[in-house]
Order: structure tokens, then sequence, then C-alpha cells
């Protein structure tokens, strides 16, 4: 009983650091799995048992790994029936013939320069007990494998599902993922045998297994699936039927002589690619293997990297060695054998990263080699390392090579999308060009966030200067293996939200604004620093979010809202909506600094888009000082106004001992307020990027919250354009 209560600790301890170092890579842009490596490695005598020798003894006692060997054993068979399951015949449409030949060459470079590397380390990091074969095969093994599952989601969290990279690296990895466990399979069998003329009958017997699952599985596997389809639901019979059939098609390949893993991830590939059976599936399937078992895998695999056996210059120099030889054979293999099928050296550069990515897949491969005593714990620290290492700058060399700006967003109108991307005045053949005033819309839902659009609508379009609102809805994944974030099903969710967007612009009046509004989804791991980075990709020139109540916090401006208000590199307007549709009375409380400024003029831009909008400007001073005028600046703009629109401006200057208090009474009768984030109306920046939200929570008609972040940004200069140059300036 006591080991028991000692393992369910150890599980405690692992779920808890897995979940806390993954999310903290996340946050650096990594995917989650790496974290959750590392936190398996801290665990593990590189760390733990470096630091603390004692307590990490009586906390993982020898007695214990066993029993978290079996539960990382059952999460492995898991995980690979959902790589399996996953594996979509979708991905093996696009550019068949380039695949085919750029990831077999991806395969075959690092594979020959890892057996040449062998030659090297075998006599360094061997013994005499396994043969140089199986060693140069497992080696060669580790160096060519791809982790399709992370690179899929690489690709997701990087909107190139729907680009011509993004397909070819998915058909890539899907070919290379097949080959390599055929590789794998192979060099298992000869370390089993000894030779590869005793691993002729395994080889046989799998090949046997495979038809029979392809041929005999498959069509047994129909008739669940059609049973399924008729019930409409996965039943707990049906789901008991199928994870027994997982353990089955495990034990028979473990017992031909290969792997429990190769029978689980081929019961997955054969099952019908039926859509809602493979999400249903996947998602009874994934968070108690994924939360649960896997980190437990991955523990289990940190106890066994000791990063302290690398104890000498010379190993170093060997794990680097062992690191390059990795990068150089998938890099060099995947970028020749790509420019030679005609792609640009570009993303035949991306390719190559994204390739060279090998993740949770590679440490399934090593423990394998580990267990086999092919590998030994030193050459084991090494390739683990080398995982860690090529997982980890995929991200940033993808960045570096494929930059966001080249990846075309996704829109629902791409020849109406393209011709807002002119940045500049520009005269093409006898037809001039301007860059059209451009709003980005935050959408989080679409069904409650009409007043919001309309809104945007009502501040771009003026039918005299080309304008376009975007409503921009970022579906934010947080899992990086979660089934919803694979490629296939992130199409599903966009095109879903796609829609869903189009129903709502479907709503807005007047009629002809519809066609001046074109969405952009996107997938994102995190919404503020995504917006903030397209409102710059596309030089939009305001944005505007609603507000939303944060989940830990009764703060109007906290959350998402504060971190999009905080970083933005943008004018930003937070709309704060009570649920008038009317827009006749505005009111612009007015102090004189340049977020005040921007709330005027985005006042006076309503003004003139709606001739029947009227405009109180309400300028509070404080009782013990005299009255005074308003700013020069406001004045001389006002001065430029046709009269049509001067005429519907009213300044009120009062004096009151609360400005606050001056503005919600004014409120009362307005149906917009428009206010700067300015002390004297209780909304200002305090540490930490945090913002106050007094007159969000007092005013009684709907806010709009303006904050300024450049001056360079004329409102005005569309609809008035001998006004832009007088609009305020910034202020000491």
């Amino acid at each position: 009983m006591h080991i028991v209560i000692l393992v369910l600790v150890e599980v405690l301890i692992v779920i808890g650091l897995s979940r806390l170092v993954g999310l903290g890579f996340r946050s650096i842009k990594q995917p989650l799995v790496i974290g959750e490596i590392v936190a398996g490695i801290m665990l593990g005598p590189s760390l733990f048992g470096l630091v603390a020798p004692d307590v990490a003894v009586s906390l993982f006692p020898p007695e214990t790994i066993p029993f978290l060997n079996v539960l990382s054993q059952v999460g492995l068979i898991f995980f690979m029936f959902l790589i399996g399951l996953e594996l979509n015949p979708k991905y093996l449409s696009g550019q068949l013939e380039v695949a085919v030949l750029t990831s077999h060459v991806s395969i075959l470079l690092p594979f020959s320069l890892g057996t040449l590397l062998a030659v090297l380390l075998y006599p360094l990091v061997s013994n005499a007990s396994v043969s140089f074969t199986t060693f140069a095969l497992f080696l060669g093994a580790a160096m060519s494998i791809t982790a399709f599952p992370v690179l899929a989601r690489i690709i997701t969290e990087n909107n190139l599902q729907g680009t011509r990279l993004g397909t070819l690296a998915l058909t890539c990895a899907a070919v290379d993922d097949v080959t390599a466990w055929c590789v794998l399979a192979v060099a298992i069998a000869v370390a089993r045998t000894g030779n590869f003329a005793g691993a002729i009958p395994t080889i046989i017997a799998s090949i046997v297994y495979i038809a029979l699952m392809l041929t005999v599985g498959r069509w047994f596997l129909k008739g669940l699936a059609k049973h399924y389809l008729r019930a409409g639901r996965l039943s707990q019979l049906l789901l008991a039927g199928i994870y027994m059939g997982v353990v089955a098609s495990a034990l028979i390949t473990e017992q031909i002589g290969i792997h429990l893993i190769f029978g689980a991830f081929l019961l997955g590939a054969a099952m019908p690619k039926n859509e809602d059976l493979v999400r249903e599936l996947a998602v009874k399937t994934e968070d108690f293997v994924l939360i649960f078992l896997l980190p437990i895998f991955f523990a289990y695999s940190g106890l066994k990297t000791q990063i302290g056996l690398l104890n000498r210059p010379e190993l170093w120099l060997l794990c680097a060695l062992v690191l390059g030889v990795a990068i150089a054979g998938k890099y060099v293999g995947t970028y020749v054998a790509a420019r030679v099928s005609g792609i640009n050296k570009r993303e035949a550069s991306a390719l190559g990263w994204l390739m060279n990515t090998r993740g949770l897949t590679e440490l399934i491969v090593l423990n394998i080699g580990l267990e086999l005593g092919v590998i030994s714990p030193l050459i084991f620290t090494m390739l683990v390392i080398m995982a860690l290492v090529t997982t980890f700058m995929t991200s940033p060399l993808l960045e570096w090579t494929y930059p966001k700006k080249l990846i075309k967003l996704d829109v629902v109108q791409p020849e109406s999308e393209a011709e807002t991307d002119i940045d500049t005045d520009a005269t093409v053949g006898s037809e001039t060009y301007v860059r059209p005033y451009r709003i980005l819309v935050p959408v989080a839902n679409p069904s409650s966030q009409k007043g919001l659009v309309q809104l945007a609508v009502g501040i771009a379009l003026n039918y005299q200067h080309p304008a376009v609102v975007n409503p921009l809805s970022l579906i934010e994944f947080q899992e990086n293996y979660a089934f919803e974030s694979t490629p296939v099903e992130a199409d599903r969710l966009i095109a879903q939200r796609r829609q869903q967007l189009e129903e709502l612009i479907n709503t807005l009046e007047p009629l002809e604004t519809r066609s001046h509004v074109h969405p952009i989804i996107r997938i994102s791991s995190n919404v503020a620093r995504e917006t903030a980075q397209i409102a710059a990709l596309e030089q939009v020139d305001l944005i505007l979010v609603g507000w939303h109540r944060p989940a830990f916090s009764s703060n109007r401006l906290g959350g998402r809202v504060g971190q999009i208000l905080t970083t933005a590199p943008v004018d930003v307007a937070v709309f704060v909506d009570r649920g008038g549709e009317r827009l006749e009375s505005l009111l612009v409380p007015y102090s004189a600094n340049i977020h005040d400024d921007l709330a005027l003029i985005l006042a006076l831009r309503l003004l003139i888009n709606h001739e029947n909008c009227m405009l109180q400007v309400l300028h509070v001073i404080p009782e013990n000082r005299l009255r005074d005028e308003l700013s020069y600046e406001l004045n001389t703009m006002i001065e430029q106004l046709p009269s049509s629109v001067r005429d519907r401006i009213e300044i009120k200057i009062v004096q009151a001992p609360e400005p606050i208090q001056a503005v919600v009474e004014a409120s009362k009768s307005v149906d917009l307020t428009i206010a700067g984030t300015s002390g004297t109306w209780g909304i200002k920046r305090q540490t930490l990027g945090r913002y106050t939200d007094q007159l969000a929570i007092q005013c009684r008609s709907s806010l709009l919250i303006t904050r300024r972040y450049s001056q360079v940004i004329a409102h005005l200069a569309s609809v008035l354009p001998e006004v832009s140059s007088q609009e305020p300036t910034l202020r000491s």
C-alpha cells in the first residue's frame, strides 16, 4: 500500500510540474510538449537528483519505477493510436510526388549520416553486447524521424494549413511518419534477433499483419463506423470495443516481435476517417492520455536522462556533433529535394526547418532503443538533448525564414482584401488606388457583438474615401495535441467561424455597408499578441475592441482588453455597449490630452459620416479655477469644419468639483460617450499595464474609451483632407 501511495504522490507532482513548465514554454511561443519533456528531465537526476539527491530518492525510489513504466506504456499505446487516428488521407492529397521525393530524401540523408556517425560513436559509447548493425540502424532511425504531431500543430498555430508550404509540409511529414515507423520496425526486429537474417520472419509476419489490418480489419472497422452513424453517438459499449481493439493490436505486434506502439498506431490509421466519429473518439480519448498518462512517460524518460554523464569536454563535443549531424541531415536533405522539385528558396528553407522537428516522436524511439539495450544512457541523453534543441529551434527559425507578413491572411473575399493591401496612393494604368481607412475589430463571439461591428462601420464608412472594417476572429488553442488543433479540424472550425461572421455581417444596416466588411479568421495561441501583430502587418488605423469581464477580475479594462490597450502599436478604442442601437447624440468629455484628442477626432468622424448626429463637447474645470477657453488646437480644428458639421457641435464648459460625476450626469441624455484614457475620467494606466475603469462602471450611456498610440495617423484625413493637418498634436 505504501508503494501505491508513493506512486500517486509522484503522479501529482508530475502532472502539476508538467502543466506549469509547459505553460511557461507556451508563453515563449514554444510547443507545450517541449515544456512537459523538460519538466520530466527536471524531476530526474539531471536537476532534482543533483540539487536534492536524498529527497529525490525518497520521492522516486527504484521500486516505484516499474509502476511508472506501466502507466507510461499504456499512455504511449493510446497516444500512438491518436497519431494513427489523426493521420488523415487528406494530408496525402496535395503535391504527393514532390512530397514523396522530399520526405524520402529527408529520411535517406540523415539516416546515411547517422550510420556514418555510428562508425565514430560505436566504439566510444556502445558495448560488445550490441551489434554495430543494430546500433547503426537505431541511430539512423533516430536521426531521420520527424514528429508529425508537433509539426502539424506548429503549422496550425502559424496559420499555414491553407498555404502551399503548409500543405506540402503536412504531406511530407505524413509520408515521413509512415516510412520512419517502417524503418524503426525493421530496426527493432534486427535488435531482437541480432541480425538481418533472423529478422526476416518478423518482417514477413509484420507485413502480413499490416495487410490484414488494412483489408479485413478496415472492413470490420467500417462496420463499427456504420453502427456509429446509425446511433448518432459513440456509446460506451462501442468505445470499449475500440479500446479493446487498440490493446489487442498492440499485443499482436509485440508478439510478432516489433513493439506495442505499432499495433496501436496501425489500428488508428486503419480507422474510418468519418469526421464526426474521429472527432468524438479523439476528444473522449485525448484528455486522460495527454493530461495524465503522457506526462508520466515524460517523467519516466526524465528519470533515465542523466545530463551529468556528459562530464567531459569531449563528450559535449560528441553531443554537439550528434546535434549538428541531425540538423544538417534533415535540413539539407529536405532543402535540396525541395529545390530540385521546383520549390523556391524561402519555402524550401522553411520546409527544412519544419521537417527538423522531432519532439515526442523522437523520445518514443529513444526509449525503445534504451529499453532494448541498443543505446546506452549516455547516447540516450545526447539524443534527448538533440530532440529538445531541434524542436525548440523550429518556431523561431520558421518565423525568421517565413515571417507572418508572407503568410496570406484567411479572408472571406481575397480579391477585395487584395485591393485594401495597398499602403500608399498608387497609380496603376488609368486608375488611382488609395490606401483605405481601416478598422480592426476583434470579435470574440459573433452572435453577441453586432453593436461593436456596427459602431466600427459607423466610424469607418463615409462613401467619399475607401474604408474597410475587418472583424477579426481568433480561434484560440490552449493545447498542442488537442484534436481541435489538427490542421483538418482547424479548417473546419475556421469555416464554421466564417459562417457565423457572415451571418453577423448580413444583419448590418444599411445594406450597402456590408460589402466593406471583410472578416479575418486566424488560429492563435495568444489573442492579444496576435491582434497586435495583425494590426501592425495590416497597417490598420484603429483597433476597436469590445470589453469583456475577465475571469479573475471585475475590471472592465483587464484581461485581454488591457493587454491590447497596453501593447497594440496603433490607436485603440474600447467599446462598452449598453445595448442602445441609436447613434444620434454623442458626448466627448475633453481635458486637453492626446487620448481626449483621439476621442474628439473619432466623434468628429462619426459626426461627418452621419448627418443626423449631434455632438456635445464637455469641458470640465475645477470650481476654484477661472473658466478658460478650449485649446488652440481644438478651436482651430472646429473652425476648419464645414458649417453643416460645425452647427451640430455644442461646446459646454462647466465647473465641477468631481469631473467624473459631471460626465456621468451628462451621459444620461446621450447615446454614446467617447472618453480618452485620462486620470481625469478615472481611466488611466497603472503599474503592469493595468487600467482603472471608474467611468466605465458609472457611465449611463454606451461608452467608447480611446487610447492614442501615434500622432502620425490622421483619422480625419479621408473625410476632410483640409482638416487632417490640423488634428491636435502632442502636448507637453
